[in-house]
């Protein structure tokens, strides 16, 4: 069974450990063990994450399977995004799933939640970055509906990498 859950910050300690894990499985083995730990260390400590959960435009939902945390989604609006898109836009900042979790239709199944969230608040667009070497999430997203309308960079320690900025128009 699939359940799906806001996050809030009595939770804090468990959306570091999923952020963590999570981020770490899926590029371990694309980037070098110095530029994951420094991008980790960074992004995934706990006054970072506290920061990012208490953001008024942001919001974080953990999906469950089989009432076991199995991943989460981000969402951001107004000046939380990542890049100006607007106040009509919405950004998927984060699905993550852990890897034994995958290939149980979560990742579709946030994509959805973070669809009727948009909805939801009137936006136009819902919008995200895909790294450009990360080919099955690329794949997924083109297959649900998203276009490639951009890219910019994403600094994985001292290595700068390309993101796709992907967009689905809503409305």
């Amino acid at each position: 069974m699939i359940n799906f859950k806001k996050c809030t910050i009595e939770e804090l300690s468990i959306l570091l450990e999923i952020s963590y894990e999570t981020f770490y499985e899926t590029f371990k083995d694309q980037n070098s063990p110095e530029n994951m730990n420094a991008y980790l260390e960074k992004a995934f400590n706990l006054k970072q994450l506290e920061n990012e959960l208490t953001h008024v435009s942001s919001q974080f939902f953990f999906v469950y399977l089989n009432n076991e945390v199995a991943g989460y989604l981000k969402v951001n609006t107004n000046d939380a995004q990542s890049e100006e898109m607007g106040d009509e836009s919405l950004e998927i900042e984060r699905i993550y799933i852990k890897n034994k979790f995958q290939k149980h239709g979560l990742g579709k199944y946030l994509l959805n939640k973070a669809i009727e969230i948009a909805m939801e608040r009137n936006k136009q667009k819902i919008w995200l970055g895909v790294w450009e070497k990360n080919e099955n999430a690329f794949a997924f997203y083109k297959k649900m509906g998203f276009v490639q309308t951009g890219a910019h960079s994403f600094y994985m320690g001292d290595e700068e990498q390309i993101d796709f900025i992907m967009a689905k128009t809503l409305i």
